[in-house]
């Protein structure tokens, strides 16, 4: 993930934030031989201070993975070969993680270069996975399969390496489907106020209902379900 690549990034969710249209994303990577194995190393040691130095170039990063959690629209990553330091950091600030079956080496190494990881990680795979299992992937330096990600809690679905993008798609589509008024306010109050006091987190998803309350995809659902048919909704 090079410096060029964060840029390129950053400038798609930004445009998908302001896209109306859009509906939901997926993350994937070019083949089917490997995900990503996080920064460019050697650019980031010989280039840092061009792009300002090293808290720089980290705060980018942090910034761009937060524009991806915090879109109100749901964005999938789909895991493969090496998801390695920010290869499983990106997928981390995604709401739904696909991994292959088969080949997958999902892991935050780091401290096998002597840091720690630096893209939120840390905080973003306890909370995901739990203390005990993040402790033991990151202290152990461990890579872990898929199976053992779906078991963890780290992903959500397993599928063979030559059906999971096409399976993140079809995922995209169903979420794509929903109405997108509620779906950014499920967003909203799920990860906005995960770890607010429960009145606070309760007045986020009032607000929430109350702007589903006022729009015409409400009408359209409650409709559809008298009618017993299936809703077609509009996004407004």
């Amino acid at each position: 993930m090079t410096f060029e690549y964060m840029d390129e990034l950053e400038r798609a969710v930004i445009a998908l934030r302001d896209d109306r249209d859009a509906r939901a994303v997926v993350i994937t990577a070019a083949g089917e031989e490997h995900f990503s194995v996080g920064m460019d190393l050697k650019q980031l040691m010989s280039g840092a201070q061009t792009r300002g130095g090293f808290d720089a170039v980290l705060d980018q990063r942090l910034r761009v993975l937060s524009l991806i959690e915090q879109l109100d629209k749901p964005v999938i990553a789909t895991m493969f070969g090496y998801c390695l330091g920010g290869g499983l950091e990106l997928p981390l600030a995604c709401h739904f993680r696909l991994a292959a079956t088969e080949g997958a080496r999902i892991g935050l190494p780091e401290l096998d270069l002597g840091t720690v990881p630096a893209w939120c990680g840390t905080a973003r795979l306890t909370r995901t996975v739990g203390r005990a299992h993040t402790l033991d992937m990151i202290l152990r330096a461990k890579k872990i399969d898929g199976p053992t990600a779906l078991a963890i809690g780290l992903v959500h679905e397993l599928h063979p390496v030559a059906e999971l993008k096409a399976k993140a798609v079809e995922l995209a589509e169903e979420l794509a489907a929903q109405p997108p008024i509620a779906v950014a306010g499920v967003l909203r109050a799920v990860i906005g106020a995960e770890h607010l006091p429960l009145e606070e987190a309760l007045r986020i998803e009032r607000d929430a209902v109350r702007r589903c309350s006022t729009s015409a995809d409400q009408i359209e659902g409650m409709t559809a379900f008298l009618e017993k048919r299936r809703p077609l909704f509009s996004g407004r």
